[in-house]
C-alpha cells in the first residue's frame, strides 16, 4: 500500500471518504497524532489493531465532533458527565461511560464501557465534522512504542500500512488525554494527561488515581494502562537524582555511546555521549518529550537514560507515568 503524507488543507475531503469507506486515516489531535477509523464498524476498527499491531485486550478512544454527540454513544449521560463536558470539552479529557449500540464493541475490546472525547484540534474538528460520525482513534504508531507528535512520526512507523496521513503540524500538548472512569463509585483517573487530578478536584470533588501496569495479554479498559508503553526502540532507562548522584562518576566514564534526555542545563557528559535538554516547566517538557525520544533513538546510542523529574504535581504526574511505561529503572551492572 502507498501512504500519501498530504497537508490536511487539501485533503481533508479524501480523507473523509476514506473513512468512510471503511478505511484509516492518520490526523493530527492536540495531544498526539491518532490513527482513525469508523467507530460504528467491527471491520474499520479492527484495521486499526491490525495497523498497530495492537493487542486485541487494549480498547481505543472514540473521538466525537461535539459534546451534544456524546449521548448518542453511550447507555447512560449522567449529569457529572455533561458538566466535565461543558468545563473541558474540545480538549484532552477522555470520559470511560457505559457504551451504546451505536458504536461497535471493536472499540471497547469487548468491553461495556467506551472512552470519548472531543478533540481541541481544528484538523480533527474538521474531520469530524465532515465525516458525521464519530471516529475511533489511538496514537498513530506501532503498538507500544513512542507515540507520534507530527506527521512525520507517522510516517516513520505507518508507511506502507494505511492510505493516508493528514499534516497539521506539531501536536502542541504531546501527551494523550486524561482518561476518567465515570463508571467506578468515585470518579477515577486510569490515565493522568494534561488535564490534572488537582484540575477534577476542583471541579467536581474527589477523584481517584489508579496506577496499574499490566501485562499485554491482560485486557484494560482504558488505554495506557499497560506496562510497555510509549518506549523508543533503544534500551531506555530512568534514573533518579539521587542515583544520577551516586553513580555520575561510573556512567561519564561508560565507554558506550549514552543519549542522556534531561531538564537541568547542569548535567553535563563528555563524549562520546549526549545531551539532549528539554524544557524545565511540566507543559513544555511533555510537548518535547515524545520527540526528544524519537531524536535519541536516532543518534544510534547503546542506550537512553532519562533524569526523573522530582516533581509530581499537576501535569507532572502524566510526564511521570509516560516515563516509567516507557523505561525501566537504571541500575549500575
Amino acid at each position: 500500500m502507498q501512504t500519501l503524507l498530504a497537508p490536511a488543507t487539501t485533503h481533508l475531503l479524501e480523507a473523509a471518504a476514506l473513512l468512510a469507506a471503511g478505511d484509516l486515516v492518520a490526523f493530527p489531535t492536540e495531544t498526539v497524532y491518532g490513527l482513525g477509523a469508523d467507530a460504528r464498524s467491527r471491520a474499520a476498527v479492527e484495521k486499526i489493531y491490525a495497523a498497530k499491531g495492537r493487542p486485541s485486550g487494549n480498547p481505543v478512544i472514540v473521538h466525537l465532533a461535539d459534546p451534544a454527540d456524546a449521548p448518542t454513544c453511550v447507555t447512560t449521560w449522567p449529569p457529572l458527565a455533561e458538566k466535565l463536558a461543558q468545563l473541558f470539552w474540545p480538549g484532552p479529557l477522555t470520559l470511560i461511560l457505559p457504551r451504546g449500540p451505536l458504536l461497535t464493541d471493536a472499540v471497547s475490546a469487548g468491553r461495556s464501557t467506551v472512552a470519548l472525547r472531543c478533540p481541541n484540534h481544528p484538523v480533527a474538528e474538521a474531520l469530524l465534522r465532515t465525516c458525521g460520525f464519530p471516529i475511533a482513534a489511538p496514537s498513530a504508531n506501532r503498538s507500544g512504542f513512542t507515540s507520534p507528535t507530527t506527521a512525520q512520526h507517522v510516517y516513520a512507523e505507518l508507511a506502507g500500512r494505511i492510505p493516508l496521513i493528514l499534516d497539521g503540524g506539531p501536536s502542541t500538548i504531546g501527551l494523550e488525554s486524561t482518561v476518567l472512569d465515570l463508571t467506578s463509585k468515585t470518579p477515577t483517573i486510569l490515565r493522568p494527561g494534561a488535564i490534572t487530578q488537582e484540575m477534577l478536584q476542583s471541579a467536581i470533588g474527589p477523584v481517584l488515581t489508579l496506577h496499574q501496569f499490566l501485562a499485554p495479554s491482560t485486557s484494560a479498559i482504558s488505554p495506557g494502562q499497560h506496562h510497555r508503553h510509549y518506549a523508543p526502540t533503544t534500551p531506555a532507562f530512568s534514573i533518579s537524582r539521587i542515583d544520577w548522584s551516586a553513580h555520575e562518576e561510573k556512567i561519564r566514564t561508560r565507554s558506550d555511546k549514552i543519549i542522556l534526555i534531561t531538564y537541568d542545563p547542569a548535567i553535563a557528559l563528555p563524549a562520546p555521549h549526549e545531551v539532549l535538554l528539554l524544557p524545565p516547566t511540566a507543559e513544555k517538557y511533555a510537548a518535547a518529550l515524545y520527540a526528544s525520544l524519537r531524536q535519541a533513538d536516532d543518534l544510534t546510542a547503546s542506550c537512553i537514560l532519562v533524569l526523573l523529574p522530582d516533581n509530581l504535581e499537576g501535569m507532572w504526574a502524566a510526564v511521570v507515568d509516560r516515563l516509567h511505561r516507557a523505561t525501566i529503572p537504571f541500575s549500575i551492572t
